[in-house]
């Protein structure tokens, strides 16, 4: 935990099982929580404005973000506001396009500057951090969330795309460059070292935690420990 509790940077769970939420919740290692529709099927989450309203009755001093799931501009603004009207501690994840392809940056902008706290999404490529963070207001908190485990998908380094999207957000002081879709505990270094204030964790990277700064020699015999348990276990004849 000294490790973690060392870094600038904030975790902020990701997922939409509500006792996983409540439970790091409890324990006080995140700093915020992110939601999204495709976690919230993933968890057989039913009435979406019902679990939201749950979670918040539960989680009320930290951040969240639930994201609007129209593809018209109209409707998307409509849930939007409705979403930032269900708490104080609510960021409103807007898309950075739509399925078409087309910018949401005239709907970020509206929202931004009427005082909605976003969270821009879906982001992956320099020029779309340049076009939002000028879209969004100096005054008002937003999470500009670029998914750095899908640019490595491709093979490419995430580190230098985040370190320029940092440099990119650095002069609005309520801008926050969240990296997101994270694949390894390594990720949450990686962000920081790039000048991230937010990354998001699910709870297999938070399992993690405890191997941070472990002897390698230990871990090593005890990955052997765990080969030889498992043949032992499955019993395992070779003749």
């Amino acid at each position: 935990m000294t490790a973690i509790q060392g870094l600038k940077i904030k975790l902020f769970a990701d997922g939409a099982d509500i006792n996983d939420m409540v439970e790091v919740y409890k324990k006080g290692i995140v700093k915020g929580f992110t939601t999204n529709p495709t976690l919230m099927r993933k968890a057989n989450v039913a009435d979406y404005e019902a679990f939201a309203k749950k979670v918040l009755s539960k989680i009320k001093n930290l951040p969240i973000s639930f994201e609007v799931f129209s593809d018209d501009f109209g409707t998307m603004e409509k849930q939007a506001r409705k979403i930032a009207s269900w708490g104080k501690n609510v960021n409103v994840k807007i898309p950075v396009t739509n399925t078409k392809g087309e910018s949401s940056v005239s709907l970020i902008r509206k929202l931004s500057f009427d005082g909605i706290s976003l969270n821009v999404t879906a982001i992956l490529t320099i020029e779309q951090v340049e076009v939002v963070a000028k879209a969004i207001s100096p005054d008002v908190k937003t999470i500009v969330s670029v998914f750095a485990g899908r640019i490595a998908d491709t093979g490419r380094d995430p580190v230098p795309y985040m370190r320029e999207a940092a440099s990119i957000l650095k002069v609005n002081h309520n801008a926050e460059l969240l990296w997101a879709s994270s694949r390894e505990l390594l990720n949450v270094f990686q962000a920081e070292s790039c000048g991230c204030h937010i990354i998001t964790v699910t709870n297999d990277i938070l399992k993690k935690i405890p191997m941070i700064g472990k002897d390698l020699s230990e871990l090593s015999l005890d990955t052997v420990k765990m080969f030889h348990r498992d043949a032992l276990e499955n019993k395992y004849d070779i003749g």
